[in-house]
């Protein structure tokens, strides 16, 4: 048996007044996820458990069979261990956005998606300014970076994404909690150092938002997760170009495929990330592929983007996927969003998710396009997400 999920990260949305009351997934033109749903399952599962925020670290955790109760240590510590970074006892990692301040208003979580290269040269400065001996800076992919903290600090504290407060005041949102005034120097240092380097004169000249700051969030200590294979029984592999889900993918034991072209955002290349799912089912049972592009769409408040993103995703992954499963024998795919992320939010909401599962086993069939407000109809409702994993794997 073979095993695909393919996760448009937050394609669930709400209804556009844009599209007359339809969201982007149901105005997003969608033959293949549609087939899905009339040939199999389909309904709402919970992944974000009742007083987790809807990250998508909590997200894909549930939805990959972990209960985020028992196992959560915090976003950054699952992306530290995909760039290689050891964790000790005591240690703490952060996530650490380059973000565009403007006076006292974040004004871009992602400092207009910085280049990486761009991105290296300034997590570099601010590691040689502002690291010490148990301070340290390392750079990730664009603007998603990681600072740890190795001085067995006693950490208690509330931080707040800054793709949650885009547009609004950094001083209500800034750090709280044992041992936020060093996180909130750091991030005061840091705005005088980068503010005016040579990078972002070049940006504001050529009308870009400047990297002239760093967030600290998304903080916990190392996590244990088991083996995968020791809990299902099946060997697996991740497609994603985001290292949340490729740190997640090596706790597992999974093998993280790197694709050419996938970039985690809207110019990303789904058509390789399709082929090389495909390759990747030959040698693996389960390939996890993760789509960031509806996401950013969403975070951006772009529907017409959002929409031709779950296009491409259901063009150039889910079809051929589809298409080399049916012609290989027995198979199960699944095709669900981690979590909502409406266009009117900006931002990830905690509602049920719709999903769709088809293949060997499933007997099932709504006969229904996929929906949120299909998979509503069908009454069916996983109410912990991450039970969801083992209904998949074992059949409905």
């Amino acid at each position: 048996m073979k095993y695909c999920i393919i996760v448009p990260d937050g394609m669930a949305d709400y209804p556009q007044p844009k599209f007359t009351g339809r969201t982007p997934l149901e105005i997003a033109r969608t033959p293949n996820m549609d087939r899905l749903a009339k040939e199999g399952e389909m309904g709402l599962a919970q992944i974000i458990p009742k007083g987790f925020s809807p990250g998508s670290d909590v997200a894909n955790l549930s939805l990959l069979g972990y209960d985020p109760a028992k196992y959560y240590t915090g976003r950054a510590p699952l992306e530290a261990v995909n760039l290689g970074i050891t964790l000790g006892k005591g240690d703490w990692a952060f996530r650490c956005n380059l973000i565009t301040a403007d006076e006292d208003t974040l004004a871009d979580f992602s400092a207009g998606h910085i280049s990486q290269k761009e991105a290296n040269i300034l997590i570099a400065l601010v590691n040689e300014k502002l690291g010490t001996k148990d301070i340290q800076f390392f750079p990730g992919v664009s603007y998603r970076n990681i600072m740890v903290h190795r001085g067995g600090y006693a950490f208690k504290l509330k931080t707040t994404p800054p793709h949650d407060i885009q547009g609004q005041p950094m001083s209500k949102h800034l750090p709280r909690g044992e041992g936020a005034k060093l996180l909130c120097d750091l991030m005061e240092a840091s705005r005088a150092l980068l503010d005016t380097h040579d990078i972002n004169e070049v940006r504001r000249d050529l009308g870009q938002n400047p990297a002239n700051m760093i967030w600290l969030w998304g903080e916990g200590q190392a996590p244990q997760l088991p083996k995968f294979k020791e809990r299902f029984g099946v060997t697996g592999a991740a497609i994603s170009a985001v290292d949340l889900v490729k740190g997640i993918a090596t706790c597992l034991g999974w093998e993280n495929i790197a694709v050419p072209g996938a970039t985690g955002y809207l110019d990303t290349d789904y058509a390789a990330k399709g082929r090389y799912a495909i390759e990747a089912l030959k040698t693996h049972d389960l390939v996890f592929v993760h789509i960031e592009a509806p996401d950013e769409a969403a975070h951006e408040g772009e529907p017409e983007k959002k929409v031709r993103a779950i296009e491409h995703v259901d063009r150039e992954i889910i079809g051929p996927v589809a298409d080399a499963l049916r012609a290989g024998g027995e198979f199960r795919l699944m095709v669900l969003p981690d979590h909502f992320t409406p266009i009117q939010k900006r931002t990830h909401s905690p509602e049920p998710v719709p999903f769709v599962m088809a293949g060997t086993g499933v007997a099932a069939k709504s006969g229904l396009a996929f929906t949120e407000a299909n998979a509503a109809k069908t009454g069916v409702l996983i109410s912990e997400g991450h039970r969801l994993m083992e209904r998949f794997l074992r059949g409905v």
